[in-house]
């Protein structure tokens, strides 16, 4: 049975701890396809639950973590050009956790390397998989408390523009699809229920 924290709710830990051999796909080989500097490419060869074989393409990442400062009614947000999405986005401060790194280590260095801001405290709101059907990869959700401002200092290769937005807003924007970032909304709306 799988191990879960006390406060799990019960039909939480019950649905995910049920008998499960109808569901279960078995791993039955690796090919590495590609390894990059942030993630890398496998496929693996799967027995399916009927028995019968199949394929998965399969992209393993160290994760991310990201940060939702308010202040005055007001989300940190970093606006930069995705080129995934060939586009603009809103989104909170975030990258990615280096091996073995704590996500709230990450968390704010990220907060205070594209923004300036320090948070005395950071609360841990989620775990996001963004695609659990393609990767592992999974982004820590942190709610900042205690802000002060100080100079930001962004990587070489990173251009990014900080702007403050009416919580509601963003709200707003998610729920019309203008904002789809899964961090940021998870964030606007653990804000939200926290009355920042």
């Amino acid at each position: 049975m799988p191990e879960f924290p006390a406060n799990t709710p019960k039909s939480i830990a019950d649905a995910l701890s049920a008998p499960a051999d109808g569901l279960i796909e078995h791993v039955t080989a690796e090919h590495p396809r590609w390894e990059g500097n942030i993630f890398k490419v496998v496929q693996l060869d799967v027995d399916q639950p009927d028995g019968t074989p199949g394929v998965r393409d399969i992209v393993w990442h160290h994760g991310g973590a990201g940060v939702a400062a308010v202040r005055d009614g007001k989300l940190c947000l970093v606006r930069q050009w995705r080129v995934a999405l060939d586009r603009m986005t809103l989104e909170i401060p975030a990258g990615k956790i280096d091996p073995g790194e704590d996500p709230a280590i990450c968390a704010a260095r990220e907060l205070a390397e594209e923004t300036g801001l320090v948070a005395e405290r950071l609360d841990y709101v989620a775990s996001s998989a963004g695609a659990p059907g393609f990767t592992n990869e999974r982004t820590r959700v942190f709610l900042a408390h205690g802000l002060s401002t100080h100079p930001a200092h962004p990587d070489s290769d990173e251009f990014v523009d900080v702007l403050w937005v009416p919580l509601q807003d963003v709200i707003d924007a998610s729920r019309l699809g203008v904002i789809m970032d899964a961090k940021t909304i998870i964030g606007a709306y653990a804000a939200l229920a926290a009355g920042m």
